[in-house]
């Protein structure tokens, strides 16, 4: 399966828990691999939360007071939640959100500091990226839900995702250059999703573009009013939860294939990934039911 292929590619470690129920989650200890928990500390609060329903899954970052940058146990707790069953076939679209007026500040500069050493600043940014392409790896559509500012690696996450809703009183920036850090990872995703020009200004400038400017220049996909928000990125979820999953995960994965390929490789790719769609048995029943004139009856398995 293409998501365990990720998972061990990844060398992620240890279970991975997912709060589960309609909407509601589990106790923590349910995360632990003690479920007695005796004789260890209470463990700290995961700084994500995640819970799924008709396959949406719905992952939140979960620390507002430290504005959810995106720490080394922030990047591997939104790891494990978007990788957790990641090929179940109950599993439709994710949506990546977050408490708080900051959706993300980006990386902790605590943990940037000459203090914690080159060893543990690479497994940070090693994770970062690792998640990143997760995001662009993940069988499903992963949609970001952003109300607030997402600077830095925060913006990175947003440019990483396959879609991106945003409110009106949402910003972005990639402002590192301003504490001396340039965001040389930031630039990835973010010069893959607008301009050059653009994202150059952005990037040795330091200065915020607004919803409406990352809009126009390729970075969201919608911008709503804030009331709307969370009802416009559920009515896209939906929509792609009521579709075919291995129609729309091989759609995803011909995609991002055949863009950094010449006109004529990418015409053969996709013509290749037709005629595999076609072999599905869910490409044929879209087409019979669409020549019977009725509503496809999706298997959602993978032959």
């Amino acid at each position: 399966m293409a998501a365990v292929a990720v998972l061990r590619a990844f060398g992620a470690r240890g279970p991975m828990c997912l709060r589960r129920g309609p909407w509601a989650q589990l106790p923590a200890r349910f995360c632990s691999r003690d479920p007695a928990g005796a004789g260890r500390r209470e463990p700290e609060p995961r700084p994500t939360s995640a819970r799924q329903l008709d396959g949406i899954r719905n992952i939140v970052l979960s620390n507002p007071k430290k504005r959810n940058a995106l720490s080394l146990a922030m990047l591997k707790s939104l790891q494990s939640d978007i990788l957790h069953d990641a090929d179940s076939n109950d599993l439709k679209v994710i949506i990546i959100s977050a408490e708080g007026p900051v959706f993300s500040s980006g990386h902790d500069l605590k943990e940037l500091t000459e203090e914690q050493g080159r060893d543990y600043h690479a497994e940070v940014f090693q994770t970062c990226s690792k998640v990143m392409m997760l995001i662009r790896n993940h069988p499903v559509p992963v949609i970001a839900m952003v109300n607030g500012l997402a600077t830095a690696a925060g913006c990175q996450l947003v440019a990483s995702c396959d879609i991106a809703v945003a409110s009106d009183k949402s910003s972005f920036a990639t402002p590192g250059v301003n504490v001396g850090l340039f965001c040389s990872t930031p630039g990835v995703a973010l010069a893959r999703a607008v301009p050059r020009k653009v994202a150059l200004e952005m990037l040795f400038t330091g200065e915020p573009i607004s919803a409406q400017e990352a809009l126009l220049h390729g970075l969201l996909s919608k911008v709503v009013p804030e009331t709307e928000l969370q009802e416009e990125t559920m009515r896209i979820a939906r929509k792609i939860a009521s579709l075919s999953r291995p129609v729309v995960s091989l759609g995803k994965a011909i995609f991002y294939k055949q863009l950094p390929q010449d006109l004529g490789t990418a015409y053969y790719l996709t013509s290749q990934a037709m005629v595999d769609n076609l072999a599905l048995r869910d490409g044929q029943e879209g087409i019979t039911a669409f020549l019977q004139k009725r509503k496809p009856v999706w298997s959602h398995e993978p032959v």
